[in-house]
């Protein structure tokens, strides 16, 4: 290649192509030395090496001639000094935080480790052995895409219905899809899957993560993976499993595709830790470029890593350069990749600072002060193991949440146990509780029954406990507070009784989260009654127990024609996805319905005791709304202003009295 190396420049930061040469540039601001490696990409073999000049901790240099398609990776020299939190080592080969694309895999050698790993003491010493040979590279890229006429759907909160998805397990199993694409973003993409997701109602796909990442080396050696993919090693490379051309571009094909049909795209991203793990793992980026910023340390410590997302690490967001990488990442994703939107694994991870989670820290400041971010939907997994981790509703306006007392309040409720109906009101209200404040919404609530961290709903209703033993860890893994029923039976069963029983369960509890208020998430599978053998965490299952099951589509058909009917009358009604509050305050004449009330079975409204009394498990929610056809073109002014919904768990039939049909709407 023999490419002449100019000085460049500091910004931006990555390696850019600009038409004529690529500007490569990293932060380090502890290093003493960075080194630029080229390889060929047939062979794998360095063929060139640069020395980075240095510009207010960042290292940088331009190569004319050089373009898409180059491999690179990064030496950095600098003090191992573990105690201080420094642990560059030259010997190993770098992935660029800032890497578009990333090709090759992990090979867990020995020699991806920064220190000696044959050495068994609590500080082991250097390990000199080169890691090239095992590690990935970086790629640059060419960003151009004939976007169209591509636009962003922009669906309003109110009106979202959110359908959490993996990238793989959804179409490995459809027949419908050419066997190449299956498991891909084009398998996402095809006209199979595009109907599907039209037909249910779903307008917003919400896609595990597809960042770069790795498996871990203790699942390696178990003949396990890393399926669901929270551990990631590149923010701005989608992972290569996932295309089934090896073209980059793919995700933007599945992106359009998608937009074209009205579905938005939203990634569930991981910031919070990196795929490095904690002091004993490996040196395959972030660590060796600079670990003291990179990572949170503990201040007795520094050989030692702050874990407040129980993955053996938690990304340093408080240090500018860390937090504008995270933002540079977001921005890309939005402004290249076209998505409309996040959710934030353990959220109060990326917004906890000195003093605490700070919902007006840097973190949410950021996000709020960009004119892109500001715009796309923001959802946040609002807890981690870390100090204070718990924050349900604590998260600031403009952000939407995972609601988990939602979830266990409906499993509980459905499941018979008593002293649940207050909680239940709460959830079927929108959570004001939590959310009603500073101008918050009810869609602030993400309602959920069910995600890919659990039972599906099938098995929800199948066991009384986990079932784990395939992820090799002797089932001590997972959830044990699932609020779950087998009614009867541990697992599948052949009594028709049990089954007929765990279908009515199933319907109960999707119409009781798709006609609550707030925003619904589906997970998907779960109207196609998709189990996964007892396992509540599959994370490693990269097979038949977390694939979805296409063939019960005709199986199924009746439960699904039952989820795209409730999904229809959510949209139908605006009194199923309010965008405001109501407290039961605003009186309507002529029925004389208030806008919310709760009833009794003899269609009386509730009081104190009937709150409290632990025997009941009847609840009916009667809307009501003054007609308003020149003020909301949703609402026409024909159909009836109130709407009543009536939730039953008692093991018994209830007699109950209507209120007064005058301004009832049957449906």
């Amino acid at each position: 290649m023999n490419h002449k190396q100019l000085r460049g420049t500091p910004q931006p930061l990555g390696a850019n192509w600009d038409g004529h040469g690529v500007n490569f540039a990293l932060f380090s601001a502890h290093a003493t030395r960075v080194e630029l490696c080229l390889f060929d990409a047939e062979t794998g073999r360095e063929v060139e090496r640069f020395e980075l000049k240095l510009s207010g901790q960042v290292w940088h240099a331009y190569l004319p001639g050089c373009g898409p398609g180059t491999r690179y990776a990064y030496r950095v020299d600098g003090p191992y000094e573990p105690q201080q939190g420094h642990r560059f080592n030259p010997n190993k080969l770098l992935l660029d935080p800032y890497a578009r694309q990333i090709s090759g895999n992990l090979s867990w050698d020995d020699s991806v480790y920064g220190f000696d790993f044959d050495d068994r003491a609590q500080d082991p010493g250097f390990d000199s052995r080169d890691s090239a040979e095992f590690v990935p590279r970086s790629v640059v890229v060419d960003d151009t895409f004939d976007w169209g006429d591509d636009r962003p759907p922009r669906v309003p909160w109110p009106c979202t219905v959110i359908y959490e998805a993996h990238v793989r397990g959804f179409t490995m199993l459809n027949r419908d899809i050419d066997e190449k694409q299956r498991g891909s973003f084009a398998g996402l993409a095809s006209d199979s899957v595009i109907a599907y997701l039209g037909s249910l109602g779903i307008t917003t796909l919400e896609l595990m993560p597809v960042h770069a990442f790795v498996d871990d080396h203790f699942l390696v050696k178990k003949g396990l993976v890393n399926y669901w993919g929270y551990n990631s090693i590149g923010f701005f490379a989608v992972e290569p499993r996932y295309l089934s051309s090896g073209d980059r571009n793919e995700f933007k094909a599945m992106v359009r595709r998608l937009h074209q049909a009205d579905i938005e795209v939203i990634l569930d991203v991981v910031y919070n830790h990196t795929a490095e793990g904690d002091h004993s793992g490996p040196t395959l980026g972030f660590r060796g470029i600079d670990n003291a910023s990179y990572y949170r340390l503990s201040d007795e410590d520094k050989r030692f890593y702050i874990n407040d997302s129980g993955c053996g690490n938690t990304l340093n967001l408080n240090h500018p350069r860390v937090l504008q990488m995270v933002i540079d990442s977001l921005r890309y994703w939005v402004t290249e990749m076209h998505v409309d939107g996040f959710r934030f694994d353990l959220a109060v991870s990326l917004a906890r600072e000195a003093q605490g989670f700070d919902s007006d820290g840097e973190f949410f400041r950021a996000i709020r002060e960009d004119p892109v971010l500001s715009r796309v939907k923001l959802i946040a997994e609002p807890w981690d193991i870390g100090p204070g981790g718990y924050q349900l509703g604590a998260f600031p306006p403009g952000w939407a949440e995972w609601n988990d007392r939602f979830r266990d309040s409906l499993r509980r409720f459905w499941r018979g146990d008593p002293g649940v109906l207050p909680e239940l009101a709460r959830s079927l209200h929108g959570s004001s509780d939590l959310f009603e404040h500073n101008g918050r919404r009810p869609s602030a609530s993400i309602n959920l029954v069910t995600s890919h961290d659990g039972f599906t709903l099938n098995d929800l209703v199948s066991y009384n406990e986990h079932h784990n033993q395939a992820n090799g860890e002797h089932n001590k893994d997972g959830h044990s507070a699932n609020f779950s029923s087998n009614y009867g039976a541990e697992g599948a069963s052949d009594d028709a009784e049990i089954n007929q029983l765990r279908l009515r369960q199933r319907r109960n509890i999707l119409a009781t989260l798709i006609l609550a208020q707030g925003t619904p998430m589906l997970l998907a599978g779960d109207e196609l009654g998709r189990s996964q053998r007892g396992n509540n965490n599959a994370y490693c299952q990269d097979n038949e127990v977390t694939w979805l099951d296409w063939s019960a589509l005709q199986r199924e058909a009746g439960m699904l024609d039952f989820v795209r009917s409730l999904i229809s009358i959510r949209n139908e009604y605006l009194l199923l996805h309010r965008d405001r509050f109501v407290h039961g305050e605003a009186q309507f004449e002529p029925s004389g319905f208030t806008d919310i009330q709760w009833l009794r079975a003899d269609g009386q409204p509730m009081n104190d005791s009937d709150w409290h009394d632990h025997g009941s498990n009847f609840l009916a929610m009667l809307l009501a709304v003054e007609a308003m056809p020149a003020r909301d073109p949703r609402f026409d002014g024909e159909k009836e202003s109130a709407l009543l919904i009536v939730f039953n768990a008692d093991a018994t039939p209830v007699n109950f009295v209507l209120p007064s049909l005058s301004k009832m709407k049957f449906c």
